[in-house]
């Protein structure tokens, strides 16, 4: 489907709160730059040059924000720069520029390893997102990898994954503050395993307790699988909180086989969250009256695996993905294409006009 740009406003450099002394100094830099940058400074040589800056996969463009931060703050005179942008969010063709920066090459020599790692770690969220919402016909999605990597990264990522949702036209909830500070949201979640095994493994006790203590906006959402039994637990859950439960959980272990299809085995793969297991939770909501209780599915889950439970028209209401949407490569390379008012570029990398670049204040 066709995209339009989302946004025309970036994000002000305070907000990426960067470590600008150790990024001036290289510290974070390919060793490699910085001797460049020495050599050339106790040379007396400044070439002028046009920095252009790519990635080779249909992709959507994510970082981009925090990569002029990084110029801004930490190159040697940004205002001698003159440097050109997309914004994030927009889709990407192979090899298409996303960023331009013109000037003294010592200026900002330091800064490429930094700038190019942003940029690939925020673009592959962003593009993983962007894929698992079209495989899930954007249906809402829980943005749950921060278990799953470095804390540092929450904060980019989250931002990442919201402007992918902001791309589909998606409602995306990320599970930690951390997450959603850039946008200025607040993490989400479910009742955990943990609250449930606190309380005795009673689920309805420790949604009850949950809901008790809980702020009144927040949608209550709550695991079902603690006791291997979900249509049982969900819909006495459902009966315990009332219109207060927003949607139960299937979160059921890969290698285990829920209760409710013990009698069915023979045709299907019965472990984890499955089809049967889902539309059996859903029947048994429906006809106990609770026909509003949304169904959230987890644990393993990718855009392919959600693209055949769309297929197939299992009724699911959310998906949480986690691992899947921090996996994977989407690296950007930078090449010096003019020098002096020449070209420059190595073989097979030449100057690329890009009419959607917009020059950066």
């Amino acid at each position: 489907m066709e995209r339009t740009r989302t946004s025309t406003r970036r994000l002000p450099p305070e907000i990426f709160e960067l470590p600008v002394v150790k990024m001036r100094e290289g510290y974070y830099t390919d060793a490699y730059f910085n001797h460049t940058r020495e050599m050339l400074i106790r040379d007396g040589r400044h070439p002028r040059v046009v920095m252009q800056v790519f990635q080779k996969k249909h992709s959507y463009l994510g970082g981009i924000d925090e990569a002029i931060a990084i110029l801004k703050l930490c190159a040697d005179d940004w205002d001698a720069l003159t440097v050109q942008a997309l914004y994030d969010g927009d889709e990407l063709e192979p090899y298409e520029p996303v960023l331009t920066i013109e000037g003294d090459y010592t200026g900002f020599a330091h800064l490429e390893t930094v700038y190019l790692g942003v940029l690939a770690r925020r673009t592959l969220i962003t593009s993983n997102v962007v894929r698992v919402l079209d495989a899930a016909n954007r249906k809402p999605l829980i943005f749950m990898p921060a278990r799953h990597d470095h804390h540092r990264v929450q904060t980019g990522d989250g931002y990442a994954a919201y402007i992918a949702g902001q791309v589909v036209g998606t409602q995306i909830g990320v599970t930690s503050d951390a997450q959603a500070s850039w946008w200025g949201g607040r993490g989400v979640g479910t009742v955990p395993h943990a609250l449930i095994a606190s309380y005795g493994g009673n689920t309805v006790l420790a949604a009850t307790k949950f809901a008790e203590n809980a702020d009144p906006d927040i949608n209550i959402t709550v695991l079902v699988d603690f006791e291997n039994d979900s249509v049982r637990t969900a819909l006495a859950v459902a009966r315990a909180l009332g219109p207060r439960l927003w949607g139960v959980r299937l979160d059921t272990s890969g290698q285990l086989v829920d209760r409710s299809l013990w009698g069915e085995l023979g045709d299907f793969d019965p472990r984890g969250v499955n089809e049967r297991l889902v539309r059996k939770v859903r029947e048994a909501l429906d006809r106990d009256g609770f026909e509003q209780v949304k169904i959230v599915v987890s644990g393993g889950f990718d855009a392919e695996r959600i693209r055949e439970f769309e297929r197939r028209s299992v009724p699911v209401d959310s998906y949480g993905v986690g691992s899947a949407l921090i996996r994977g490569e989407n690296d950007f390379t930078a090449d010096i294409v003019m020098t002096d008012g020449r070209p420059s570029a190595k073989e097979g990398r030449r100057f690329r006009a890009n009419p959607r670049l917009e020059v950066v204040d």
